[in-house]
């Protein structure tokens, strides 16, 4: 008989940015070998951008709670109460990676990314902040990344109608071979009208809303957790491309639905796409999910399971809604000129069943991917005070 050989070569393993041990967990976890598809998706919810493995040891020593602090770390956006019945919400995120492959694109997506963790949220986006850190000024590619960068965070920004009200740049040689760019938005929303991302209720319908899903940003996550050398560029396909012209509509048909009873859980689709949100939101409820991906708005024909999973095209939600509200969300979204559709429903076994062309393409728990990713204790080296400088 002859030997049948594994999809899942070595190679494969390093190629999707696992360890051999991260592999052998894997395999220790589903107690038997995944197949392409699962593995691509362990490989962007272990990144570094989705879960934080070697930055988690750190992030734990900041403080998070106080008494105006309504919501700490674990949502998509910070919480704080502001008096008057309001609430201000707000979230910080880099998008190093891809813009410095796609300075234009990468700096773009990153505005559009935290703009929707904000109105995921139920608050309506009122202003935006950035900081940057850029290489030497006489480095060659530091005018092409400064020019890329804020014209990509001003383009979005102003597309979408929130303006950047401040922010911060600084030039340092240490920044030569990877920027900084992080991205800021700050929301406005009642205290009493905030929505969270935890998916509860068996048999809820699972909605999809916003652009529809394309090959675009494959793999942005893990792409943006490696680190650079000189095929960087051809890294340049893993960078989303945004439309602030859609995320306005995403906005306001968002807010539109959240003035309604019919919102159980929401959660944006932003690194890792379909999957990080459908595993994050279904974990924090304690449930499963079934997904059909042919319900799945495409973009592009013959896309298989792995890619739309894994797609991080951009302007796109993940909804829970309360059964018997399909037909007002789909009226609104509809008439913003969205798509929307229901694409699955929770269940009580607590795992992902991902379905295409009437076959299982993966069958995954879900609190493992979610909360159950390796965590890192890096060496690092102190930094030396900088000389006081006379002014």
């Amino acid at each position: 008989m002859p030997e049948i050989k594994s999809e899942i070569t070595p190679e494969v393993v390093v190629e999707h940015g696992l360890s051999e041990d991260e592999y052998e967990k894997i395999i220790e976890i589903m107690g038997r070998e995944p197949n392409l598809t699962e593995l691509g998706v362990f490989s962007v919810m272990w990144s570094e951008h989705c879960s934080y493995k070697s930055s988690k040891k750190w992030l734990k020593t900041l403080p998070t709670e106080a008494p105006w602090v309504i919501c700490g770390p674990g949502e998509n956006a910070g919480i704080i109460d502001i008096g008057d019945g309001q609430a201000a919400i707000f979230k910080m995120e880099s998008h190093n990676h891809p813009s410095y492959i796609e300075p234009y694109q990468g700096a773009a997506t990153g505005v559009g990314g935290i703009l929707r963790d904000v109105f995921t949220m139920g608050a309506r986006p009122i202003a935006n902040m950035n900081a940057l850190r850029f290489g030497q000024p006489d480095n060659p590619i530091t005018k092409h990344l400064v020019s890329g960068v804020v014209a990509g965070i001003g383009g979005y920004g102003n597309c979408v109608g929130v303006p950047t009200v401040g922010g911060e740049c600084n030039f340092h040689a240490s920044y030569d071979g990877n920027i900084l760019v992080n991205a800021m938005t700050v929301g406005l929303s009642a205290a009493d009208n905030i929505f969270y991302s935890a998916a509860t209720g068996t048999g809820n319908p699972v909605v999809y809303v916003g652009s529809k899903t394309g090959r675009d940003g494959i793999h942005g996550a893990t792409m943006a957790s490696t680190e650079f050398n000189a095929d960087s560029e051809e890294k340049r396909p893993t960078v989303q491309v945004g439309d602030p012209f859609t995320e306005k509509l995403l906005i306001e048909a968002c807010l539109e639905l959240m003035a309604t009873d019919a919102i159980v859980a929401i959660q944006d689709m932003g690194a890792a796409g379909l999957t990080s949100s459908s595993f994050e939101m279904a974990s924090k409820g304690g449930v499963g999910v079934e997904m059909d991906l042919d319900k799945v708005p495409a973009r592009e024909e013959g896309m298989t399971a792995y890619e739309f999973l894994l797609s991080e095209s951009q302007e796109r939600m993940l909804m829970v809604l309360v059964p018997g509200n399909e037909g007002i969300a789909r009226e609104i979204f509809e008439k913003w000129e969205l798509d929307f559709a229901v694409v699955g429903h929770l269940t009580d076994t607590g795992r992902m069943v991902i379905k295409m062309d009437g076959e299982v393409a993966a069958d995954l728990p879900i609190d493992p991917l979610a909360l159950a990713s390796p965590e890192y204790d890096r060496p690092w080296v102190k930094t030396e005070p900088q000389p006081v400088v006379a002014a």
